[in-house]
């Protein structure tokens, strides 16, 4: 049962808010598109696409306490009197409810997030440390779409003090109606990088696309931009463009307002010192790698934005660790001892690949035993890809890596580049990789796992984790 306290959505808010038809009344405390991640208590949307159409899986979401279902029509195997919300178009239906949540967040602060990488894990910063001031809600996973932001939006509750929304894109014209729709206070762009660069000239291509988000921000907004990139002008002009007067930036460049002083770097986080508008201030870093320390700023930097408390939120930055696939360490156990690994399986660029093997050359090893990097394509880097893939062939070399398993196509290039002592195996796809790198590792290794999504090195994260015989071992390191 929902308790009224509970309760996110209305019968009659949703129908206001999607000119919809309810069958009969009903109370929902939550948001899902997804049969296999809904809540007891959700409202069920049967979005419909090219290969699945929701309808198909209405029952199931009954079956599995959805309060609700946003439909277009009603599915036949129903009891008649399901609660329905029937609507003309249930993609049309979300993008509503998510415009009609951010009408209602009176007080709350918006902080939209995009860049070219760190996009998530600056969002995933934000959650923690502003948590900590007042009531949070931040995007899911990586929900940063078309569909995934007006989801993020409807599952805000009407009390929220900050509103995390991540914005992601890899074609112009992607994030205007995303930021139109967010209405963000506080626009962050956290870097321009070769990423997606088959649908994109040059950088300062990318640079624009990524200026979109400023575009839907509220009279006063505020822009928090990397001071280190060659595109920050440009960034800056397209803001003041948008009518946003509030430059705030970050990064290790003399001019920017949240300074890298000094850091010390350790393979389990970093100790900071930066100059800010508000003086001086030193923290504790949770996660290793400067790519952290420099999110770790422009962290700081959104807050400050959004009027929040910069210094609370610095000393809770200790606590941070990394998110799911983009650098979580995991120590395995297996009968002749033990090795680490490091999950960065969720997606790759030229630039976070050169952050996720310094991380992986800051590690400490013994004597014998090995830095050793699993690496699959970088896709969607178009006619530079071989270029982009045999450059990362020094990074090898200049983070002491000992050994590279390589998947896919592209990565023939590096494997041609890389020194024979270097090359442990290539295959063209992760699933061959398996058994090899299995046993190839050794106790006392550490281990790195990178590719794009659609290389699916999971697979290989996975097969190393079941050879723990410990489950005291599956605790993150």
């Amino acid at each position: 049962m929902i308790k009224v306290t509970d309760t996110l959505w209305t019968s009659e808010d949703a129908a206001h808010a999607t000119a919809g038809e309810v069958h009969p009344a009903w109370r929902a405390s939550g948001v899902s598109i997804n049969t296999r991640s809904l809540q007891p208590g959700d409202l069920f949307i049967a979005l419909q696409g090219p290969n699945v159409d929701g309808h198909d899986f209405v029952a199931d979401a009954f079956e599995k306490g959805a309060a609700c279902a946003a439909v277009c029509h009603r599915p036949p195997v129903l009891d008649p009197d399901a609660p329905l919300l029937v609507v003309d178009d249930t993609m049309e239906a979300l993008e509503s409810l998510g415009r009609a949540a951010r009408d209602r967040l009176d007080h709350a602060k918006v902080i939209a997030v995009t860049g070219s990488v760190g996009k998530t894990g600056t969002k995933e910063a934000l959650k923690l440390v502003l948590s900590r001031q007042g009531k949070t809600s931040a995007s899911e996973g990586s929900l940063n779409n078309h569909w995934g932001l007006p989801l993020s939006l409807a599952r805000t509750p009407s009390d929220t003090d900050f509103a995390i929304l991540e914005m992601g894109m890899n074609h112009p014209g992607e994030l205007t109606p995303l930021s139109e729709m967010a209405r963000p206070h506080v626009c962050v762009v956290t870097t321009i990088a070769p990423a997606h660069t088959e649908f994109f000239a040059d950088a300062n291509a990318i640079a624009d696309a990524k200026a979109e988000i400023f575009k839907g921000a509220v009279q006063g907004g505020v822009a928090v931009l990397n001071a280190d990139i060659p595109e920050h002008d440009r960034l800056v002009k397209a803001a003041k463009a948008a009518g946003l007067q509030d430059i705030v930036s970050f990064g290790g460049s003399g001019n920017a307002d949240f300074r890298l002083l000094e850091c010390t770097l350790n393979a389990h986080g970093s100790e900071v010192k930066a100059l800010t508008p508000l003086g001086e201030i030193s923290y504790t870093l949770g996660v290793p790698g400067r790519h952290w320390v420099i999110n770790s700023l422009c962290v700081l930097a959104s807050v400050y934005g959004a009027e929040g408390d910069v210094a609370e939120a610095a000393t809770v930055l200790s606590e941070l660790s990394a998110p799911s696939g983009r650098g979580q360490k995991f120590e395995i156990v297996t009968e002749n001892g033990s090795f680490v690994l490091i999950d960065e399986s969720y997606n790759a660029s030229p630039a976070s690949m050169r952050a996720a093997m310094a991380v992986l050359g800051a590690q400490p090893i013994k004597l014998g035993a090995r830095r050793i990097a699993v690496l699959g394509d970088m896709l969607e880097m178009g006619e530079t890809s071989p270029q982009l893939h045999t450059d990362l062939a020094q990074v090898f070399q200049d983070n002491s890596i000992d050994l590279a398993f390589l998947a896919g196509e592209a990565m023939a290039h590096m494997w041609a580049a890389l020194p024979a002592s270097v090359r442990g195996a290539h295959s063209e796809k992760s699933v061959t990789l398996i058994d090899v790198v299995c046993q190839a590792v050794r106790p006392g290794d550490v281990v790195m796992i990178k590719g794009s999504a659609g290389m699916r090195m999971g697979q290989i994260v996975n097969a190393l984790k079941s050879l723990n015989t410990s489950h005291l071992a599956k605790r993150e390191a």
